[in-house]
């Protein structure tokens, strides 16, 4: 494709490579190391009521309202992907919960056809009459964050007064209505939260949820991470097994977590191992920022806006080239696992979950 200037919080910079011609078939997203990318995480505002340790500082400054996308952009892009493969939406932030369109934007998506739509919350502001009605639009599931089971540490991690109560209740609401399966998400950091490992294990049997516990990584606000700070996956799953016995679970190629059944009664325990074991090799996911910035990997600061061409009228074919290309420079892994790891700069909140 032609060089275009695109816009990132004003400032003007190349779009990516081109990509070469075997590339840009028709209907797909490739990579140049092999992978289709088939799951579109967008995040739709870099708000959020949390200030989460591990993810986003007490003094955040947030983009300018200007720079955000509007709700009919964001479903331009959902179209757009589509059009190219894109069959998995994921709903993120910030906190997805705080965009004042969001009922809108699922009303509209939940239409399309995709075959996954899911909404990642720290579950502060769910409601059962808002359940019901994105149930009802066409939300399919709800991911929920969750770090602690001790209400005296919530509000350290959290920084919020949000009580534990409230976002536990969000989690049986999900459940509820159908928004299922409901996954819970549990951020591990040593010397914080790592005794709790087997609670949230049997927290996932009585409420028959998907527990996920996540290794720590280096996309804290601080720039803190050190790698002695990481529990690994192998690590929690040793201590779990002293009190439960699990079963490996069949994941897909594409799975981000290594998932287990119990011998008896429901819920599932799942490992996101981003530092320890590295599934860069199935990855299938492309990543858009409240204002428009592409991030074809999570890990790697490799990144263009595509603002400037929903704003100036580009046509679907350029949008379809400017992915393309952005995907065809997406990274083979991220290397956290190596010594020589560089740490991106963007944080989780700025990039979305």
């Amino acid at each position: 494709m032609s060089t275009v200037n695109v816009s990132l919080t004003l400032l003007d910079i190349d779009s990516p490579t081109s990509a070469p011609p075997e590339a840009l078939q028709v209907g797909k997203l490739l990579d140049s190391h092999g992978r289709q990318i088939k799951d579109l995480r967008l995040s739709v505002t870099d708000r959020c009521n949390f200030r989460c340790v591990y993810c986003m500082g007490p003094d955040v400054k947030y983009l300018p309202k200007m720079d955000l996308l509007t709700v009919d952009e964001y479903v331009h892009i959902v179209e757009v992907a589509m059009s190219l493969g894109i069959d998995k939406l994921r709903i993120t932030g910030g906190e997805p919960t705080l965009f004042p369109k969001l009922d809108e934007f699922i009303q509209r998506v939940g239409k399309m056809g995709l075959r996954d739509i899911a909404l990642t919350t720290n579950g502060s502001t769910l409601t059962r009459e808002k359940a019901r009605l994105w149930k009802d639009s066409g939300l399919h599931r709800v991911t929920v964050s969750l770090d602690t089971l001790k209400p005296s540490r919530k509000d350290a991690i959290t920084r919020s007064h949000t009580t534990l109560k409230n976002v536990i209740a969000s989690i049986d609401i999900a459940s509820d209505v159908g928004l299922s399966p409901v996954k819970v998400n549990a951020v591990i950091l040593r010397g914080v939260n790592d005794d709790e490992v087997a609670d949230f294990a049997q927290f996932a049997k009585d409420h028959e949820i998907d527990m996920r516990l996540i290794e720590f990584m280096a996309l804290d606000a601080g720039h803190t991470w050190k790698r002695e700070d990481v529990v690994t996956a192998n690590e929690m799953k040793h201590r779990i097994e002293k009190e439960h016995t699990l079963i490996k679970e069949g994941d897909s190629p594409s799975s981000t977590s290594m998932n287990y059944r119990f011998t008896s009664g429901g819920g599932r325990i799942g490992f996101i191992a981003s530092v320890s074991e590295s599934f860069c090799h199935g990855c299938d996911r492309m990543r858009i920022m409240a204002d428009g910035t592409v991030r074809p990997c999570l890990f790697s600061d490799d990144e263009w806006c595509i603002r400037s061409l929903l704003r100036s009228g580009a046509s679907d074919d350029k949008l379809r080239t400017f992915f393309q290309d952005a995907v065809w420079a997406k990274s083979a892994g991220h290397g956290m696992d190596r010594d020589d790891f560089k740490r991106p700069e963007k944080t989780m909140s700025t990039i979305g979950g």
